[in-house]
């Protein structure tokens, strides 16, 4: 399995988020040709994850317990990506490209594994999904389907030790993740009354309550541990108003932060520092981890989110790949070919030592 045609082949179809099928579609005809037991597992319309175990294995030959319907050992990361689309280009030391290393080049780096530690009779499966750069709706279709087909999935804190595992990729300089922080992502929304700008006093301007409720929420302390670092906050997108001669009746905002802690005590600061002109939800939180990691291996602190939280059915997670996080969503994204040749060795390694 050549990684490198393999990153530029999947970087070179188009996958952002919502548009996974024909990147999805393309792996399943590769690892089918290379006789893996590959399935489409519908997430909605016509997106889909996919996941793939080796011919060889079978209950018996992959597991202690011949009820468990796949392998101890599962590789997983996503399909899709931000935007925009950008092609693959190579030079002698890196390939560039969107998804070149979130996460593309770390699917060839896993199914270069698989087929490597397939030599060695050793079965791995692999999990790749889709969402994850947006809701990680893929990683929880995933973790239903494992809850409903396999007979003997459970939540990773009730597993025995040595049970099963989940090596999920993303980009850690080949790094292995003591701790991912968490993702709580915050709405924040004002209502007024619109009026003719040359007459203030008769309306009642909501980008002015969302202005103000922001300037408290960038003042409000945030936690912060020893180990892990800071919670961090990012106002992303802001967004209100009719014209500039039209005073605004609607204005939003939306924030993310980095969590290092469960949330409860923030959510309630940030209600109480947001105030009552402003309507507050929190449509989406995953959780601050703390992960499994392998003697040897380099450790690292994950700043960011990953689908983990969400396939709690696949096993006791460990956190790493190849590429950096820095250049990750950036136009100029890339991956080190000799961090995608280190990410085969260490994903076999790290394989043998877990079962």
């Amino acid at each position: 399995m050549d990684a490198i045609t393999l990153t530029r082949q999947l970087i070179d179809i188009e996958s952002i988020t919502g548009n996974e099928a024909a990147v999805g579609n393309y792996l399943w005809g590769e690892l089918s040709r290379l006789g893996y037991q590959a399935k489409r597992m519908p997430v909605e319309a016509s997106r889909f994850n996919l996941y793939a175990a080796p011919p060889e294995w079978t209950p018996e030959a992959g597991s202690p317990k011949p009820d468990a319907d796949f392998p101890n050992v599962v590789f997983s990361t996503h399909l899709d990506t931000v935007p925009p689309f950008i092609p693959s280009s190579e030079d002698a030391t890196r390939i560039y490209g969107r998804g070149s290393c979130d996460a593309k080049g770390i699917i060839a780096a896993q199914v270069a594994a698989a087929e490597r530690l397939r030599r060695e009779q050793i079965y791995v499966g692999l999990l790749f999904v889709a969402g994850e750069e947006r809701d990680s709706l893929g990683a929880q279709t995933a973790n239903e389907y494992a809850a409903t087909h396999f007979s003997s999935a459970q939540p990773a804190t009730t597993q025995k030790a040595g049970r099963r595992f989940l090596v999920n990729g993303e980009p850690t300089e080949n790094r292995i993740a003591l701790a991912s922080k968490g993702t709580l992502r915050v709405e924040v929304t004002a209502s007024g009354r619109m009026a003719h700008s040359a007459y203030p006093e008769l309306g009642d301007s909501a980008i002015d309550k969302l202005l103000a409720a922001l300037t408290r929420l960038r003042a409000m302390p945030l936690p912060s541990d020893p180990e892990i670092g800071p919670c961090t906050l990012n106002i992303g997108m802001i967004e209100g108003g009719r014209a500039p001669n039209v005073i605004p009746d609607y204005a939003h905002a939306d924030l993310l932060y980095r969590l290092v802690e469960p949330s409860d005590e923030l959510r309630r600061q940030i209600l109480a520092s947001a105030g009552d002109q402003v309507r507050v939800t929190f449509p989406l939180e995953l959780p601050f981890l703390r992960l499994r990691t392998v003697g040897g291996v380099p450790a690292m602190i994950a700043a960011f989110t990953t689908d983990i939280p969400k396939l709690t059915n696949w096993g006791e997670p460990l956190l790493i790949g190849p590429g950096s996080i820095h250049v990750a969503h950036t136009d100029g994204e890339y991956i080190e070919k000799q961090q995608l040749a280190e990410a085969i060795d260490l994903y076999c390694t790290i394989a043998k030592t877990l079962v």
